[in-house]
């Protein structure tokens, strides 16, 4: 059963996202999508040290200049970097991802995805859109925050064959 993590706003908090690391790790998941703010470049390489799997990465608003110096680049070791915002198709599912609540909003009103993830808010969420009458729906997800700031850290898992979607609580992980 293919799982997905969904991580957003680390703000260089590696303590948690080690965590989340080695949750991801354990439970052998393949790749993780992450809705920016990790922060620095200092925790890019820091995930990629600790995680082998795939990282889909797009730009959040706390990205210091070190980690926008790869804006440019496509690839960055095991993270794929998307500037705007992401898509992929993830188990025959349209999915898109971005920083912001209102562009996610905007991207799932087009009828294109599945699946539209975000972050900036820190506070855990899911809602469900249609883009008109004859579009299908479209599930919108906010992870939470890897870093714990305003809200508990959470982040998410999704399980791809059921459509399910955990909110795993950081400080419970041991």
């Amino acid at each position: 059963m293919p799982k997905i993590a969904i991580i957003s706003d680390i703000h260089n908090n590696e303590i948690n996202l080690e965590k989340v690391l080695d949750y991801c790790n354990a439970q052998k998941i393949e790749t993780i999508i992450c809705c920016g703010d990790l922060a620095s470049k200092e925790t890019l390489d820091f995930m990629n040290d600790i995680y082998a799997g795939i990282i889909l990465y797009i730009f959040g608003n706390a990205d210091y200049d070190d980690l926008r110096d790869l804006e440019d680049e496509k690839k960055y070791r095991n993270t794929y970097i998307f500037k705007k915002f992401g898509e992929a198709v993830i188990e025959g599912h349209n999915v898109a991802f971005v920083h912001y609540p209102q562009e996610a909003k905007g991207l799932a009103r087009t009828g294109k995805y599945d699946f539209v993830f975000y972050g900036h808010t820190h506070k855990p969420w899911v809602e469900k859109m249609r883009a008109d009458a004859n579009q299908k729906e479209c599930t919108l997800l906010n992870p939470g925050t890897t870093a714990g700031e305003i809200y508990p850290p959470t982040f998410a898992v999704w399980e791809t064959d059921t459509d399910k979607f955990d909110l795993i609580r950081i400080h419970e992980l041991k």
